[in-house]
């Protein structure tokens, strides 16, 4: 909401006097310039929340800031009317509370404000987050209410996305075929509980480990195998790392070993099977698990962290797990069918969006993790993420193709739901944005996936490496800690001392290096995290920036010292430059902190360490 709007939307409630005063006074408000902490929380709206740890909506919260803001700086500025301003409060938090935007609210249509605010959004949002191409669509009722394309399919030829623009959905492609799968379960074809080999007689890729007879189409959907999310390239054996249901690890190997058991039962290769028993059935006219002639002209290209491009591909062999191409428009029907149980009995669709087993809060990857901490608010279902709100339960799932990315989310109850899709490996890091204004509620799954946003204190050291280097940048960073450090060991020693983030960010150490990583200077954002460091190293490192992506890498091993990743990763960048002996120095490292590390067994074997 914009100054104006609040302004305006406070003098329309007074002039219809349901805010007068007992004498008959109607209440009036000063204007919004004499309240500086409210146009300072208005310039940064998300970054304002996240500094004070405000965990509600975003909206929500924000727009309750805004109200106490005003009500604080009214009292304060104007003390000798404090009955006006006791009423001034009530109206403006009466009015900020009901309008705090919900998936409940969502329903029905799509209103023509919403898509103004995000036609004006979204493309202001691109250009932050260096994205050149999204597409996205809405469903309200159970039907799909608005689709649009934004930006370019190619940053070269300038050719514009639109609604007929194919993106790929990346691991969006795991939910239809598991929608597809369940129709098989209806019919009587599959049962979820029989273990595969009954179905797939042999060993598939896994040798001689008996616990395969223990896989199930349960446990792929609900990602309980106990195989990687991708086995090593080049890697013709796939380990199972755990014992199958023990506990949850994204795997999209499982979903690959499942799609070979339908070929087998139903005698069609998996993109015959997909296209006759979903796509053609719901109207996905633009889908497909392969390339097509036509996706030539219609699909976008994939773009890289600083939005050049990085290429296309055209699988030739359907992936159950990554390889469906399509629309906005054409996911959000799909969306429709689930929310509505469209081809499924009754029971069959409750399934799917019924908890299967609890995720760890760490993160999807667990092969090494043998008894995480369980995540109270997200688990999963068959082929579905599902997160609990305060406005119910909301299915879900993000999509990473690298440089191209996708994220869906729905609620069955109130019958709406989001698709985006994204030519760009940032696609992703506006999407509590759209989120925000597009659908509304809680979305503890972003938080979970651990997407870095476009403002991200990450993403600005990024940009500030690209312009100079990661040696320089990261020394200021450095700086800045040890001055903040400073700061609150001299804050605590005072009464009631507490150390601002505009305190910390008056540390700065010129105007130049100030403005490089003026995101980096609040209390929240001084230390990145050890996964946000390691992203931004192997970010460097595709760029080919492998001097600035080892100095990254080795500041994260000076973080975390007791992180076996942490040496994995600076491995890898020492073998990437060709320098064999600091790799196996590294990777001996990493492996003496976590035996079960198989990534530093492999490439030790490569290395010859």
């Amino acid at each position: 909401m914009s100054s104006y709007e609040l302004q305006k939307r406070y003098h329309s409630t007074s002039a219809g006097g349901a805010a007068e005063g007992s004498q008959g006074q109607a209440l009036c408000a000063p204007p919004l310039d004499h309240f500086p902490t409210l146009n300072r929380a208005l310039e940064g709206r998300t970054e304002f929340l996240r500094t004070f740890g405000f965990t509600k909506p975003p909206l929500a919260v924000f727009t309750i800031v805004e109200s106490l803001a005003l009500i604080e700086e009214y009292t304060l500025k104007l003390p000798d009317t404090k009955t006006n301003t006791r009423r001034f409060a009530f109206v403006l938090l009466t009015l900020t509370l009901t309008s705090i935007p919900t998936p409940a609210q969502r329903t029905a249509t799509v209103d023509k404000q919403l898509i103004t605010r995000l036609e004006q959004a979204i493309p202001r949002l691109m250009a932050d987050g260096d994205i050149p191409g999204l597409s996205i669509a809405l469903v309200r009722d159970a039907k799909v209410a608005w689709s649009r394309g934004f930006g370019v399919k190619n940053v070269d030829t300038k050719e514009a996305v639109d609604d007929n623009t194919v993106f790929e959905a990346a691991s969006l492609s795991k939910p239809v075929f598991a929608y597809a799968f369940m129709k098989l379960v209806d019919s009587g074809g599959l049962d979820l509980d029989t273990p595969l080999t009954k179905y797939l007689p042999g060993k598939y890729d896994v040798g001689d480990d008996p616990r395969l007879d223990q896989i199930t189409a349960r446990r792929v959907l609900s990602h309980t195998t106990g195989f990687p999310n991708w086995r090593p390239r080049g890697d013709k054996t796939l380990k199972i790392h755990f014992t199958p249901g023990d506990r949850f690890s994204y795997s999209g190997e499982g979903f690959v070993y499942l799609a070979r058991v339908v070929e087998h039962i139903t005698g069609e290769t998996l993109d015959v099977f997909m296209k006759k028993t979903v796509l053609d059935l719901l109207g996905m006219k633009s889908s497909s698990f392969v390339w097509r002639d036509d996706y030539q002209s219609l699909k976008t290209f994939a773009h890289n962290s600083v939005g050049a491009l990085s290429g296309r591909g055209k699988p030739e062999k359907a992936n159950a797990a990554a390889s469906l191409h399509t629309t906005a428009g054409d996911y959000a029907r799909f969306v429709a069918a689930i929310i509505k149980g469209t081809g499924l009995k009754p029971a069959t669709a409750r399934l799917m969006l019924t908890p299967q087993i609890s995720v760890a809060e760490a993160g999807s990857n667990n092969v090494n993790r043998p008894n995480p901490k369980l995540s109270s608010v997200i688990s999963w279902g068959l082929g579905w993420g599902l997160e609990k709100t305060d406005d119910g339960t909301a299915f879900w799932h993000w999509g990473d193709n690298g440089d191209t990315k996708a994220y869906v989310a729905g609620f069955e109850k109130q019958r709406v739901g989001l698709v985006m899709f994204a030519n760009s490996s940032n696609g992703l890091s506006i999407l509590q944005e759209l989120l925000d204004d597009a659908l509304g509620g809680q979305h503890p799954s972003l938080t979970w996936v651990n997407i870095e946003r476009y403002n991200s204190a990450p993403r600005v050291m990024f940009k500030a490496i690209l312009k100079s280097d990661a040696e320089t940048v990261l020394s200021d960073y450095r700086n800045r800690r040890a001055k903040s450090d400073n700061l609150q060991l001299d804050e605590s020693s005072k009464p009631n001392g507490e150390t601002s983030p505009s305190t910390i960010a008056s540390t700065s150490k010129s105007k130049d290096q100030s403005t490089k990583t003026k995101n980096l200077q609040s209390a929240d954002n001084l230390s990145l995290t050890e996964s946000q460091m390691n992203r931004l190293g192997y970010q460097l490192l595709g760029l080919k920036r492998i001097k600035d992506a080892i100095e990254v890498f080795k500041q994260n091993t000076l973080d975390f010292p007791n992180e076996f990743n942490t040496w994995d990763s600076l491995a890898e960048g020492f073998m990437v430059r060709g320098d064999k002996e600091s790799a196996i120095k590294y990777y001996k490292k990493s492996l003496e902190l976590n035996p079960d590390n198989t990534n530093a067994v492999q490439k030790l074997k490569e290395l010859g360490g």
